[in-house]
């Protein structure tokens, strides 16, 4: 049980003794604290009231903010009704497909297998096998090569992995994913 003794202006606990200077000491160091606690949040609030009073009424009123604000209003597509003029509407590619049209189309398989082959055929990803392992091709190799072109051409879902459709670049021609499958075989 502690006991707490005030007598001679000292505080008396059991086995601690506090002198009149530690006292004094903490009741100056609480004020301090105090007040730079009191001093940040009056300088938050005046810097809140500042930014209110100045930057709020000029993003309110620019012009540039008014027409993004218009833009994420409306609506997110626009329907061509029969019988009426539809002639404002325009017909814009979807997204992904103008990414894919900007993408350069290699020339030979080497250069096919370096842009996409290799991603999945270097490293092993998703079950491929890599390109150079003999006793992983050999199987494959085994249907023959239309076989091979087909799977690499039009997807395949097999037992151990998956090989997407010319390797996800639906922009090769089938000749250069023909010429890739040549070249990965020939490693």
């Amino acid at each position: 049980m502690l006991a707490v003794i005030i007598s001679d202006s000292r505080l008396a606990v059991p086995g601690i003794h506090v002198s009149k200077q530690d006292t004094q000491f903490f009741n100056i160091f609480s004020i301090v604290l105090g007040l730079l606690v009191g001093f940040t949040i009056l300088v938050f609030a005046f810097a809140r009231h500042v930014g209110n009073v100045t930057q709020v009424p000029q993003v309110q009123e620019d012009a540039l903010n008014l027409r993004d604000i218009g833009k994420r209003l409306e609506a997110p597509a626009k329907v061509a009704v029969q019988g009426q003029d539809n002639s404002a509407l325009v017909i814009a590619p979807v997204g992904g497909a103008m990414v894919a049209a900007a993408l350069p189309i290699p020339e030979t398989g080497k250069e096919a297998y370096e842009t996409a082959c290799k991603t999945c055929h270097g490293a092993g990803v998703g079950g491929a096998p890599v390109a150079g392992d003999k006793a992983a091709w050999g199987p494959r190799i085994a249907q023959g090569k239309a076989t091979l072109y087909q799977h690499a051409i039009n997807g395949f879902n097999g037992t151990k992995g998956v090989m997407p459709a010319k390797g996800a670049r639906s922009d090769f021609p089938d000749e250069l994913v023909k010429s890739a499958v040549d070249y990965m075989i020939a490693l």
